[in-house]
């Protein structure tokens, strides 16, 4: 059923605080806000995105350090300081002419749900709230900021595609003609 559900998925959204990063802000003594992202994750969201898979941040929160990795990535669904998911999602689905049940979505708390329950493939991270976890297709082996998006991209790639011969075309140095800096 869950390698079903992954055929499908056209668009992964991701939210960021407690998925893409373990949760934790760091302010610096004069305020400023560091967060930490992992490599592992940028790698997932490139193959996604290289194997033309739409990626979409949704996040209730903004910041500097969070624009500058999306930007570093490639993001073009981004929507930070999203208040209403909902309506994101509405916007995404119409902007790509696809239905719920090709999109997946990653979240870690209960402000996550009213996307995940409408979506083909709903994901909770390791460490998400147990309610949460509760409503998801599946959970991650990963924790949030521990290389989650790398692990979604794994599972929906191996359903779509060999994940080896992707691999191994990878190892060759193929990877079609595309930038690919994580």
């Amino acid at each position: 059923m869950l390698i079903k559900k992954a055929k499908q998925i056209k668009l992964v959204i991701f939210d960021v605080d407690g998925v893409l990063t373990d949760g934790m802000l760091n302010y610096g003594s004069d305020g400023e806000l560091f967060k930490q992202f992992n490599v592992k994750d940028g790698v997932g969201l490139k193959l996604l995105q290289q194997y033309e898979i739409d990626v979409a941040v949704i996040t209730a929160k903004d910041s500097k350090p969070l624009l500058q990795r999306m930007n570093d990535l490639s993001i073009t669904y981004f929507y930070p300081g999203c208040n209403n998911k909902n309506q994101a999602f509405s916007e995404l689905l119409l902007k790509l002419s696809i239905n719920p049940q090709q999109a997946a979505y990653v979240g870690d708390d209960v402000i996550d749900l009213p996307v995940m329950t409408q979506v083909g493939l709903s994901i909770a991270v390791q460490d998400a709230h147990s309610f949460v976890k509760k409503k998801a297709d599946y959970i991650t082996i990963a924790k949030g900021g521990q290389g989650v998006a790398r692990e979604v991209a794994d599972l929906i790639l191996d359903a779509q595609f060999d994940l080896d011969t992707l691999y191994n075309h990878m190892a060759q140095g193929h990877n079609d003609g595309k930038e690919f800096q994580p």
